[in-house]
């Protein structure tokens, strides 16, 4: 089989990889900027806009594990065409809405399930099929395409929202969305072998891993099953819980809110919120490069305690008008945002070995996303209760020091170089 090609056909798959990934990522921060939009067109509450928010980050999590398993075993470009044809019609329904519960189908469990089978998971079997060198800069990247895709989206949806209404944010992500489905199909192989080629770093003697013949859902089942025995896996677990919790369910949801209750304009903080995206482009690609380096863990250890520090001080640097140190916050907590997912993922590799790597990462990250739901409705419930969102981000910021010293717990007596091979 030949190795040798101008450019290694691995970077292919990851630059369509990324396309897809940048491309969900706006269809998931679209949520952000349509809470206020959704408030003054039907006149729903906060709380009941957010809990469709928090059902939609919760089966995005939920259905991690098994679409990681189902791409094991129905192969990739099924299960990422299916996906984004969903996502088509989910959003493209939403136009027609008139109650809650409709927003709750639709945008909760349609938009959720479907964005979960295109999410990290997907980044994840692309880097550990496609490359056995340079894999977590290769994950960093991929990881930082959440951040692309707010970049590219965020100012532009809110835009949208302001201007030509609600809609035109749902009738643009149902027509991206299906407009991706021919991409995949043309451009992205299911394995190195359909291409020719090993993996990208491979040795001449290099096999792949034997392919799992059990069901999709029996496999993610077992996996859980075997994972749950391991103290390791729940240290993984908690610490991923609270990269949600602090992340995509807080300030990914309602960051925008929370500048508008101050005064700012929803454009603006949309803007800020895409400003965060561009440093955790920088950050991601960072900490990829760092996990390929030195030991994940201690990485771990001061991206949950920096970001804990940068959350209790963003309750006294929120104001109407964009000041240096609201700048400060999100260059700080934008280098920070997703940095956890490169480590985080090498440390999967550790529980049951790379073989079900992905699928263990499949769990955690659903653990990521119960954290995230549980922080979107509950910010929202906090914010009706007192106010405003101090204490919700206090609370965050706290959980988020507290997980700073147990991941050092995580695989205790192994070495670095054990942990990363």
């Amino acid at each position: 089989m030949s190795k040798q090609k101008l450019i290694h056909p691995a970077w292919l798959a990851a630059g369509v990889t990324f396309l897809t990934l940048v491309t969900a990522a706006g269809f998931r921060s679209a949520s952000s900027v349509l809470i206020i939009p959704l408030e003054d067109a039907f006149g729903w509450g906060r709380e009941q806009i957010s809990l469709a928010i928090a059902i939609n980050v919760i089966v995005y999590g939920i259905v991690a594990p098994f679409a990681a398993a189902l791409m094991e075993r129905f192969g990739i470009r099924k299960v990422v065409m299916s996906a984004l044809t969903a996502v088509s019609i989910g959003s493209a329904l939403t136009m027609f809405m008139s109650a809650p519960w409709q927003l709750i189908a639709l945008w909760g469990f349609v938009v959720g399930a479907s964005t979960g089978s295109i999410a990290l998971v997907f980044a994840a079997t692309i880097a550990n099929r496609w490359f056995v060198k340079r894999r977590g800069i290769v994950i960093g990247v991929l990881t930082a395409s959440s951040a692309t895709g707010q970049l590219i989206f965020l100012p532009g949806l809110s835009y949208m929202a302001k201007t030509s209404g609600w809609q035109s944010v749902s009738s643009t992500i149902a027509i991206v969305s299906i407009a991706l489905v021919p991409i995949i199909w043309l451009f992205l192989k299911e394995k190195p072998s359909d291409a020719g080629v090993l993996p990208y770093g491979a040795p001449d003697d290099w096999s792949p891993p034997e392919k799992n013949s059990m069901n999709a859902a029996v496999l993610a089942i077992d996996t859980l099953k075997q994972a749950s025995k391991k103290k390791d896996f729940w240290y993984l677990v908690g610490s991923f819980f609270v990269c949600g919790l602090s992340t995509s369910g807080l300030i990914g949801t309602h960051f925008i809110p929370a500048a508008h209750d101050h005064g700012m304009g929803t454009t603006v903080a949309a803007s800020l919120l895409a400003l965060v995206g561009v440093f955790d482009l920088v950050g991601t690609i960072a900490s990829g490069w760092l996990t390929d380096r030195y030991d994940p863990r201690k990485l771990l250890f001061f991206y949950y305690g920096l970001r804990g520090l940068s959350l209790f001080l963003l309750p006294s640097i929120l104001f109407a008008t964009v000041h240096p140190s609201t700048l400060v916050f999100v260059v700080f907590y934008g280098l920070d945002w997703i940095a956890t997912v490169p480590p985080t993922l090498m440390l999967c590799r550790t529980i049951l070995g790379p073989e079900r790597a992905t699928v263990i990462y499949g769990w955690v990250f659903a653990a990521h996303q119960v954290g995230g739901s549980i922080a979107a409705f509950g910010a929202a419930v906090l914010r009706v209760q007192f106010g405003d969102y101090a204490i919700a981000f206090y609370l965050s910021g706290l959980a988020c020091l507290i997980t700073s010293y147990f991941v050092l717990q995580i695989a205790k007596g192994q070495t670095r170089e054990a942990i990363t091979t």
